[in-house]
């Protein structure tokens, strides 16, 4: 090439922009490449992520919570594993599950470590992008309860359930009184016999029915959420009475439910007509009812225990010779409540009756007695106070005449399980 021609090349503008072209086209390759490797990497973590929150979410389920760690460390694994093998271009993945348990609640940690392999990573001297990603479910199992109900069936418990009930006892009964109290010797008066041919329901009736409705819905609730309750039922009175020991058979005890009536005393005046010893009741309650557990299903613990107290909160019972009549003692409760024991009452509210309601010249034994601890002889209601004071907190509920109690022994269930999640 003689120089003329040299010249004329390297005045060319046309070759130094092929020059140039060339010379930007390595970069250019290169960041497609990158955009494209981060991309498919970016899809491929989400997809991951995807995959162990539905592991870990999967490990939590009530089913699994009924069992130890490893079932649900197993169940995250295998979930994990079937969907991120559907996931191409990753190199070996490495998993850690792990299963904490915290009293009734249990934590599942799923985490995985692996690599987006690269198509342009030669550009840049590297084959693929680190992926890590984790994720943590939490959930509470419910815990397993045993309920002792214990069901106060002395005489004043007899009365009428609702307000016409007791306005027909009272139209029908030469003394105007509205409870049903069941002598064995029938004699001066069968007001008990009286109410059956009445067909007056008493509010004894009430709790039986309440007790037996509440045995279906514990039943119902446990193979629901996989919790297992058991259930006694006690009654009192002048004595303490055993209507079924703790049973996991619920549909058994219903069937003893069916059986609680009202106390029948011997006659009038009997024991000066002292027959609601709170008293032994509570000392008997606590001896019976174990120490709780949390209500796991882990090896060695023991169920929860929930005592369930239905009663119209008035003593009367023989103290040193003389008859007690007025609020129960709520240190008894104390007592049980310190054990770790969880109290629900039911306050069948103690009806004032007026001294209209007896014969002239009769003195009331509600006006001498009882009516000082209830408005308007005093600004709240001392008995209901008392049984609020038993009962711990936000298991409290009182139901008056014409309520209804199985609506309310009900709530006081669901209250029970409420706390006993939120507490553990």
């Amino acid at each position: 090439m003689n120089s003329r021609v040299l010249r004329r090349f390297l005045r060319d503008d046309d070759g130094n922009l092929i020059v140039l072209f060339a010379l930007a086209l390595v970069p250019i390759i290169t960041l497609i490449g990158m955009t494209v490797d981060f991309s498919l990497s970016s899809k491929r973590k989400a997809m991951l992520d995807a995959y162990a929150d539905s592991a870990s979410l999967a490990a939590v389920t009530p089913a699994l919570l009924s069992q130890n760690d490893n079932a649900s460390i197993t169940a995250a694994t295998n979930v994990f594993n079937a969907q991120a093998s559907l996931v191409t271009g990753l190199t070996a993945i490495t998993l850690a599950v792990t299963a904490t348990d915290s009293g009734l609640s249990r934590s599942v940690t799923v985490k995985y470590n692996t690599a987006s392999k690269m198509m342009f990573g030669g550009l840049v001297g590297r084959s693929s992008v680190p992926l890590t990603g984790t994720s943590v479910a939490l959930a509470s199992v419910p815990p397993n309860i045993d309920f002792y109900l214990l069901l106060d069936n002395s005489p004043s418990m007899a009365i009428a359930a609702t307000t016409s009930g007791i306005n027909t006892m009272v139209a029908n009964t030469p003394d105007k009184c509205a409870f049903a109290c069941h002598e064995s010797d029938t004699a001066p008066n069968d007001y008990y016999g009286l109410a059956r041919s009445l067909n007056v329901t008493l509010r004894m009736d009430l709790v039986s029915q309440a007790t037996q409705n509440l045995m279906t819905t514990a039943k119902t609730t446990g193979t629901a959420t996989n919790a297992k309750y058991r259930a006694a039922i006690y009654t009192f009175n002048y004595g303490f009475n055993t209507i079924t020991s703790v049973t996991s058979n619920l549909n058994a005890a219903k069937s003893q439910a069916a059986n609680i009536n009202i106390y029948e005393v011997p006659y009038q005046n009997w024991n000066q007509d002292a027959i609601t010893n709170y008293t032994d009741t509570m000392n008997s309650i606590n001896s019976i009812m174990p120490v709780p557990g949390k209500g796991t299903n882990q090896s060695g613990d023991t169920p929860q225990e929930v005592l369930f107290f239905v009663t119209d909160g008035v003593q009367d019972q023989m103290v040193g010779g003389s008859r007690v009549q007025g609020p129960m003692d709520s240190s008894y409760c104390t007592t049980i409540k310190n054990r770790g024991i969880r109290i629900a009452v039911l306050y069948t509210t103690y009806l004032p009756l007026s001294l209209t309601d007896y014969p002239s010249g009769s003195p009331s034994w509600y006006a001498q007695y009882i009516a000082k601890f209830q408005p308007p002889a005093v600004t709240s209601d001392v008995i209901g106070t008392t049984l609020q004071n038993c009962a711990s907190g936000g298991l409290y509920y009182a139901v008056t005449t014409d309520g209804d109690i199985s609506a309310a022994l009900i709530n006081l269930f669901n209250s029970a399980l409420a706390t006993a999640h939120l507490t553990k």
